[in-house]
């Protein structure tokens, strides 16, 4: 008897233990995992300033073809490639043997018209001869006064001279070259690069973009407020001076669908020539714009998204509408305000209506850009 109750005292002794152990373990079972921390911050505006490239080419703000106004054999050249030369300043002469020739000639034609003309004018006065002879003596002699002064003046094109102070281009004709007013090349061309323009494009929404961020009543004032414009040399390096749109062409290519404009450097060092290539750096200013780092976005089906923060610290996705990019930045112009919060980076392990512990994050140090550990 006293056997039976010992054995029954332990068998409940024994399923008190494992009720007690199985609710434990149910306690256990509802305790949450830890939530997963990731960085936010509050959106704030900023002014920044981006930059956008445009190929260029560098002309001499003044290029003068050099042309001979004669035919001849070319005699001697004077200058070099690259020279420095004033305006005035005497670059090809012609051979003139030939051309002196035909001054004789035409000056001794003149003397047999003068005589003539003096021989009749007596004539003339004793009503001996009509006086259509002696007007017809008289146009002979200014034809022959013309022709010599034909002759005489292509002497004197024979001396070829520069138009303007600059720098001799390419020769493209050297001694004993018969050259001729009809050349389709010129002689050479000789450029003033004191100052020099720069030619780049604009498509027909970066124009309109460009005239609509420029304050003014018209294009010219707009033109005038334009920023300054930095010059990026073939070796990657920045022009030491400041460049400023000058005008544009005013019309839209059909062909190319773009509008061509024109800046103006000085050049006072004579880094720059004719023919130079670059880049036209463009500043755009976004003042008082929403930015957010590229990190704290992704990808989905062509769209820019980025996750906020919501109520109970649950993320939820938005699309951004991106007006430009500066840096590691995107300046937004709809799908966020400064009211919102922002998951700053680990977007790629978010999921819509995910609840996370945030971690507070100021939107200076968010918005960093992230340093380069490796380069190829």
């Amino acid at each position: 008897m006293i056997t039976n109750k010992i054995h029954n005292i332990l068998v409940l002794s024994l399923t008190l233990v494992i009720v007690s152990c199985g609710k434990t373990e149910q306690k256990q079972a509802v305790v949450k995992a830890p939530l997963a921390s990731f960085p936010v911050s509050q959106i704030e505006s900023k002014t920044v300033t981006g930059f956008t490239d445009y190929p260029a080419t560098i002309e001499g703000i003044v290029n003068s073809d050099v042309r001979a106004k004669t035919s001849g054999y070319i005699e001697k050249v004077y200058v070099d490639e690259g020279q420095k030369v004033r305006k005035g300043q005497m670059l090809f002469r012609l051979e003139t043997q030939s051309l002196s020739q035909d001054a004789g000639a035409a000056k001794a034609r003149v003397n047999v018209a003068q005589v003539e003309v003096d021989k009749l004018i007596p004539l003339v006065e004793k009503n001996i001869i009509s006086a259509v002879q002696l007007e017809t003596a008289k146009a002979n002699l200014a034809q022959a006064k013309a022709n010599l002064s034909g002759v005489s003046a292509n002497i004197g094109y024979a001396t070829i001279k520069s138009p303007i102070d600059g720098y001799v281009g390419a020769i493209n004709f050297r001694e004993g070259a018969l050259i001729s007013p009809n050349d389709a090349r010129a002689l050479t061309t000789v450029s003033e690069i004191d100052k020099v323009y720069a030619f780049f494009s604009f498509n027909e929404a970066q124009y309109i973009d460009h005239l609509q961020r420029s304050e003014g009543q018209n294009k010219a004032e707009r033109i005038k407020n334009s920023p300054d414009l930095s010059l990026i040399l073939a070796n990657g390096k920045e022009y030491s001076e400041k460049g400023r749109i000058q005008t544009s062409t005013g019309q839209i290519n059909q062909n190319t669908g773009t509008i061509k404009i024109r800046a103006t450097f000085n050049n006072p060092n004579e880094i720059l020539t004719n023919g130079n290539s670059g880049k036209i750096r463009f500043p755009i200013e976004y003042k008082d714009a929403i930015v957010v780092p590229q990190t704290a976005t992704f990808e989905q089906q062509g769209n820019i998204m980025i996750f906020k923060l919501g109520e109970g610290n649950k993320v939820a996705t938005s699309i951004l509408k991106v007006k430009g990019t500066v840096d590691n930045l995107y300046v937004v112009e709809s799908g966020i305000t400064t009211n919102d919060k922002i998951i700053i980076s680990g977007v790629g392990k978010l999921r819509n209506g995910m609840e996370i512990s945030p971690l507070e994050t100021s939107f200076e140090e968010a918005i960093k850009p992230v340093a380069t550990l490796f380069r190829n």
